[in-house]
């Protein structure tokens, strides 16, 4: 007897996911992120820097800085440095060099627009990352990056008349994991993302030694200033530019390109003892006691892979996929949240239906058939009415029938099917990104629990800055994500929730953000 192909609609059963679900992930998420926060070495890593940092606070204001800061930020794809131009209340200060490596880049252009501007970034440049810079040794890696810099340091001196006997100071910002003693000092750590390094080292050390190597006589030396995760960067870029009223509160730094990351201030005493850096930069007149810092929560590497599968989000094919990575196990949300995989995991759940269809693997096109040979930002596009044309016409340019063995073409239920599976990953994802988001905010007290007994601050509304390809471009995800952030709000509170979380737009945060430190960190002592 012959079997038949289960519907399309009950195939991706395994995907599928309600507010209910996702309220329940965002509570199993809470107690995993206190639990991260307490005893895991390896995540909830803190920038040695205080919240009054970070946070604009009265009579401190930002035109007060005058040195000229130099910034740093990288991550997985490009390489992006410029100076950068704080504007104050008072005199417009420059601050900077500022380097970054972007997780996921959708096209070339690079927008300098600034809300509000209250800063403006200068003689910016940006470059790939080539896989083989990748595959290198440090030096190798930072010897290019040191390169890239002198060369905007160069312009800098033919536009702004720099002092070469005057060092100019920089800040860094990294996309990777890392562990800091100090602001200005940072040990990158095994970096990911396809990167070949995987030894603890000296991120300022390093990135000196290679733009000395291009530095002549009459450029200034650098010198690192302050050092953050991408994620912390866009949480301080955001804090400066959101044009936050009485009752808001801009919160939290949310990335979701390439990778998936946030951050958020949270108290030293909820952090593991040996995780408390020894010096914390603080405003001359903070106590120390129980001070909140800014926390890269690196929350996709571990731990979260309990609540995924305790609520049977984790599929077959998202096992597949984990399996065939580079360190199985090893960031079970980024797999089903971030551009870098979501792709890959579309193309399997693709082949694997249309075995099922009758059309092995063997038959299908040549990228079909390939590891990541179905890319996220195709996926993201892939939908009725998609301004790319119409989504039979997209797979036959994509995908052409000729590529494979023969006897193989197009059809429209195929194009359908593809759709499907796309807009059940992304809904899925934006219901896990607004789970981890709720429940990370909870785990720092700053959505109340149940009990209102008590519970007043004024604010009505927290406000989450987010970045990222993948978040802004892939089919919903964004609206998608607002939603069910929404409804877990409604479902906790019955409808009357007395606070409302918002996701509000922080693009460029990596680059901004080291810059914004400089000033502040020189402005700051350390205790």
């Amino acid at each position: 007897m012959a079997s038949i192909t289960p519907s399309i609609d009950d195939f991706l059963k395994p995907l599928a996911i309600d507010s209910h679900t996702v309220f329940d992930l965002s509570r199993e998420l809470e107690a995993t992120f206190r639990h991260l926060s307490a005893e895991s070495l390896d995540q909830f890593l803190p920038t040695p820097i205080s919240e009054s940092i970070l946070r604009p606070v009265a009579g401190h204001d930002r035109g007060r800085y005058e040195p000229i800061p130099d910034n740093i930020k990288s991550g997985g794809t490009n390489l992006r440095v410029a100076f950068v131009e704080l504007f104050g209340s008072g005199n417009v200060a420059l601050s900077q060099v500022a380097e970054s490596l972007e997780g996921l880049k959708t096209n070339g252009t690079v927008n300098n627009h600034v809300p509000h501007r209250r800063l403006e970034r200068l003689l910016e440049k940006s470059w790939p990352i080539q896989n083989h810079l990748k595959n290198e040794n440090s030096e190798n890696l930072f010897a290019w990056i040191g390169d890239r810099v002198a060369q905007v340091v160069r312009k800098g001196c033919d536009t702004f008349g720099l002092d070469p006997g005057v060092s100019l100071p920089m800040g860094v910002t990294f996309s990777f994991p890392m562990k800091q003693s100090s602001l200005s000092e940072a040990t990158l750590m095994a970096m990911g993302k396809g990167f070949a390094i995987t030894s603890d080292l000296d991120l300022g050390g390093h990135l000196i030694k290679g733009y000395e190597k291009y530095r002549t006589q009459d450029m200034p030396l650098i010198e690192i200033t302050a050092i953050s995760n991408d994620a912390v960067s866009t949480l301080v870029s955001f804090i400066f530019q959101f044009p936050a009223e009485t009752h808001q509160k801009a919160t939290m730094g949310l990335i979701v390109g390439t990778g998936s990351n946030a951050t958020l201030p949270l108290k030293l005493s909820s952090l593991h003892p040996s995780k408390r850096p020894s010096s914390i930069s603080v405003l001359p007149d903070q106590d120390i006691d129980d001070v909140k810092i800014a926390v890269n929560t690196e929350w996709s590497i571990n731990g979260t892979a309990p609540p995924l599968r305790k609520l049977g989000l984790i599929s077959q094919w998202d096992e597949a996929l984990d399996k065939a990575g580079e360190v199985p196990g090893f960031q079970p949300l980024e797999y089903m949240t971030a551009g870098r995989y979501l792709g890959e995991l579309a193309r399997l759940i693709f082949v694997d239906y249309m075995s099922l269809l009758g059309f092995p693997l063997e038959i299908l096109p040549e990228k079909l058939r390939e590891k990541f040979g179905l890319t996220t930002t195709f996926i993201s596009h892939f939908y009725p009415d998609s301004p790319k044309g119409h989504m039979l016409d997209q797979l036959e340019r994509e995908f052409p029938a000729q590529d494979g063995p023969g006897g193989f073409f197009w059809e429209e239920r195929m194009a359908h099917v593809l759709y499907r599976i796309a807009h059940s990953i992304e809904v899925r994802a934006a219901g896990i990104i607004a789970a981890s988001t709720v429940g990370l905010l909870r785990s720092a007290d700053e959505i109340p629990s149940h009990d209102l007994n008590g519970w007043y601050t004024g604010i009505t509304e927290l406000a989450v800055g987010y970045t990222g390809g993948c978040i802004q471009f892939f089919q919903n995800y964004l609206a998608d994500t607002q939603t069910f952030i929404d409804e877990i709000l409604a479902i906790e509170y019955s409808g009357d929730a007395p606070i409302r979380v918002t996701l509000s737009p922080c693009h460029d945060g990596g680059i901004t953000g080291a810059g914004i430190l400089v000033p502040a960190a020189l402005a700051s002592h350390s205790t």
